[in-house]
C-alpha cells in the first residue's frame, strides 16, 4: 500500500483529485469506481476547478458508485443519486447514461444486486475505484463481519454508521436501515483503489488498518491484499500511526 501524507484536508482533497484525473488523462474511457459521504467533497470540488480551468474531459468516462441506500426515491435530497448529481455530475460534461449507481427502490432488490454485479463485470472493473473509510472500518456499506469474497448486496447499516450520517438528515431516525453496496469482492476487481481519509476520528481506523493485519471484523483490511491501493491521508488522520513510529524510533 502507497501512503501519502499531506498536511490538512484541502492538500488531501487536491493529491486525490490529481490521481483521479491523471487516470482519465492516460485513458478517456477510464471506469472510475466513486464514493460519497464527506470525505471526497473537496476532491468532487478539484474535479470540477479541473474540468472548468483544465479541460479535463469526461465526456468518454464510465462511473459506478459505490452504494445507495434501500428505500430512497433518487430524488430524495439524502439520496446518492442526488449527491452525485449536485457534487459532481451536473458540474462536468460526463455523460448520465453513463453513470451507474444501484437502484435502492428497486422492485426486487436482489434483482437489483445481481444487476449491478453484472454490470460491473461487463464494462468494468473500474480502472480507479475510490473509497473513504468509516470509524469501524467500513468501505462502501460493508460494516465488520463482511465476507472479503462478498460481492453486491443488501446491508444492514451498524449504528454508529447510522449515527455518522445522521448529520446529512435531520435527525438519525430518517437514517435508513439498509443500503445496497458493492461488496468487498467487488471492490477488490478494481485495477486501482485511492482510498480517503481525513480527520482525528478516522485516526484510530488508519492505525489498525497500517498494522497490517487482515481480519473480516475490519472490513477495510481486506485492501491490505490489493496490488495497487494508494492511501491519501491527513496528518489529523495519520496522527496515531505518527506516534507509535515515534516511540519505536525513541525505542531504538
Amino acid at each position: 500500500m502507497k501512503v501519502i501524507v499531506t498536511d490538512n484536508y484541502e492538500q488531501l482533497s487536491a493529491r486525490a483529485a490529481e490521481i483521479i484525473e491523471d487516470q482519465v488523462n492516460m485513458n478517456s474511457g477510464s471506469v472510475i469506481g466513486l464514493a460519497t459521504g464527506g470525505t471526497p467533497l473537496g476532491t468532487y470540488k478539484h474535479l470540477i476547478k479541473g474540468f472548468q480551468e483544465r479541460s479535463v474531459d469526461y465526456s468518454k468516462v464510465t462511473t459506478f458508485n459505490l452504494d445507495e441506500y434501500v428505500g430512497l426515491e433518487e430524488d430524495h435530497p439524502q439520496s446518492y443519486h442526488q449527491f452525485m448529481e449536485q457534487n459532481l455530475f451536473n458540474h462536468v460534461n460526463i455523460n448520465h447514461t453513463r453513470t451507474y449507481i444501484p437502484n435502492g427502490n428497486a422492485e426486487s432488490l436482489e434483482e437489483e444486486c445481481l444487476l449491478y454485479e453484472q454490470l460491473i463485470e461487463e464494462i468494468g472493473p473500474p480502472d480507479l475505484q475510490l473509497l473513504g473509510i468509516g470509524e469501524n472500518g467500513h468501505i462502501g456499506f460493508n460494516e465488520p463481519g463482511s465476507s472479503f469474497q462478498g460481492f453486491t448486496h443488501i446491508e444492514q447499516l451498524d449504528e454508529s454508521t447510522r449515527e455518522a450520517n445522521a448529520r446529512f438528515f435531520n435527525s438519525k431516525e430518517e437514517v435508513p436501515l439498509e443500503a445496497i453496496t458493492m461488496g468487498i469482492g467487488s471492490i477488490l476487481k478494481s485495477k486501482a483503489i485511492l482510498l480517503l481519509a481525513s480527520g482525528e476520528h478516522k485516526a484510530k481506523a488508519i492505525s489498525q488498518l497500517l498494522k497490517g493485519e487482515t481480519d473480516e471484523q475490519f472490513p477495510a483490511s481486506a485492501l491490505l491484499d490489493h496490488p495497487n491501493v494508494t492511501l491519501v491521508v491527513d496528518r489529523a488522520a495519520y496522527q496515531l500511526v505518527e506516534a507509535d513510529e515515534g516511540e519505536r524510533d525513541h525505542a531504538q
